[in-house]
C-alpha cells in the first residue's frame, strides 16, 4: 500500500536528480510504502529518457510535460499521486537516510491537518557560490529561530524543497497557482491557512541543499518575491505584508536603509550600487572578511526586494506611509 507520494519537479538537472534518487533509495523507511513521482518539465539534457528507462529500487512514476514551471509540475505530480501524504522535494535537495521516516513520524502521531517542514541544510562537501552561501546562511538563521522558539513556523516557511502534508489538503486548497514562478509555495500556504493547518518544523527531517544559481538568477529572486508580496497584499487578503515589510525595513542597518531609499526607482543608481556591492562582496570574500560580504549581499537582496515590492504596489508611498503594525512575526525578505 502506498502511504506517501514524493513529488519532485525537475528541469535539466540530471546529475543532481540522480544524486537525489540514489539518496532516496537509502531511506530507513520501507520503500514499498513510497512512490516517487518525478516530473520532467521540458528537460533537454537526457532527464526524460533516464526517467523512462529507470530500473532502480524506487517505485518511480515518471511524468513528462511541456515547459510550465514548478507549480504546474507539482500540480501534475499531485494529480497522479496515490499516497494519502505528499512530500515535496526539490531536485537539488538530497535527503538524509531518515528524512522520510521523520516526516512520516510526525504525521502518524498527529490527528489534525499538519504541515511538516524539514530543513535544507548546507552540505559540507559542496562549494557554493558566495551569494548562494549567503542565502543559505539566512535560511539557517530562520531554522535556529524556530528551534529556539523565537517564533513559530508559518506559511512563510512553506518551502517545497522539503515539506509534507496530506494530499487532500492540497486538493481542497486548490493546488498551486501556476501563474506564479516564484513564491508559489507560500501563496498556496496562505490558502492552506484557511483550512486550519498547523505548521511544524522538524529539524531531524534533513535534506542537504546542493544549490547552484548564477548571480543574475539569484538577483531575480528577491525582486520576484517583492512583486509577489505586493500581489498577496493587495489581491490575496494578506494585508499584513506591507506593514511587516515597513517594520522590517526600519530595523535594518541605517547605511543599508539609506542605500535602498536613495536607489529605489533610480535604475542607474541602483545598477551602480549593485555593481559596487558585488565588487565589495568579491573583495571581502577574497580577503576572508565575512562581514563585508554579508553586508554587500544583504544590500543587494534588500534593494531588489523592496524595488519589486514598490513596483508591485505602484509607489514608494504605498510602502513607506505609516500604517498599523504587522501581525506576523516571521521574516519576509529572506528565504
Amino acid at each position: 500500500m502506498i502511504e506517501l507520494s514524493v513529488v519532485i519537479p525537475t528541469h535539466n538537472r540530471l546529475g543532481q536528480l540522480k544524486r537525489v534518487l540514489d539518496a532516496f533509495a537509502r531511506q530507513t523507511y520501507p520503500l514499498d510504502a513510497v512512490e516517487f513521482i518525478v516530473v520532467s518539465d521540458a528537460s533537454t539534457d537526457g532527464t526524460s529518457a533516464f526517467l523512462q528507462g529507470y530500473q532502480g529500487p524506487l517505485r518511480l512514476c515518471p511524468l513528462l510535460q511541456e515547459h510550465g514551471g514548478p507549480a504546474k509540475a507539482r500540480n501534475n505530480g499531485i494529480a497522479h499521486a496515490s499516497g494519502a501524504l505528499i512530500l515535496f522535494v526539490d531536485d537539488d535537495v538530497v535527503p538524509t537516510p531518515t528524512l522520510v521516516a521523520e516526516h512520516m513520524r510526525l504525521h502518524q502521531a498527529s490527528g489534525g491537518p499538519l504541515v511538516v517542514l524539514g530543513p535544507m541544510l548546507t552540505p559540507d562537501d559542496f562549494a557554493m557560490e558566495p551569494w548562494v552561501r549567503w542565502e543559505q546562511a539566512m535560511l539557517m538563521k530562520q531554522y535556529r529561530a524556530m528551534q529556539e522558539g523565537k517564533w513559530k513556523p508559518t506559511a512563510r516557511q512553506f518551502y517545497t524543497g522539503n515539506t509534507s502534508l496530506r494530499r487532500e489538503l492540497v486538493v481542497r486548497a486548490g493546488g498551486f497557482d501556476e501563474s506564479f514562478r516564484r513564491a508559489e509555495d507560500v501563496e498556496l500556504a496562505y490558502r492552506l491557512n484557511e483550512l486550519g493547518v498547523e505548521y511544524v518544523f522538524n529539524p531531524s527531517a534533513v535534506g542537504l541543499h546542493y544549490a547552484i544559481r548564477s548571480f543574475r538568477s539569484w538577483m531575480e529572486i528577491p525582486y520576484a518575491y517583492g512583486r509577489n508580496d505586493a500581489i498577496f497584499a493587495t489581491t490575496r487578503g494578506q494585508t499584513w505584508i506591507v506593514p511587516k515589510a515597513r517594520e522590517e525595513f526600519g530595523e535594518r542597518n541605517p547605511l543599508l536603509r539609506l542605500l535602498v531609499r536613495r536607489c529605489l526607482n533610480r535604475p542607474a543608481a541602483s545598477g551602480a550600487a549593485i555593481a559596487l556591492l558585488q565588487a565589495a562582496a568579491s573583495a571581502g570574500n577574497a580577503l576572508r572578511l565575512g562581514p563585508v560580504g554579508r553586508f554587500a549581499y544583504s544590500g543587494i537582496f534588500s534593494l531588489r526586494y523592496y524595488q519589486g515590492l514598490i513596483d508591485g504596489l505602484g509607489s514608494e508611498a504605498a510602502l513607506f506611509a505609516p500604517a498599523p503594525p504587522a501581525a506576523d512575526t516571521s521574516p519576509l525578505t529572506t528565504k
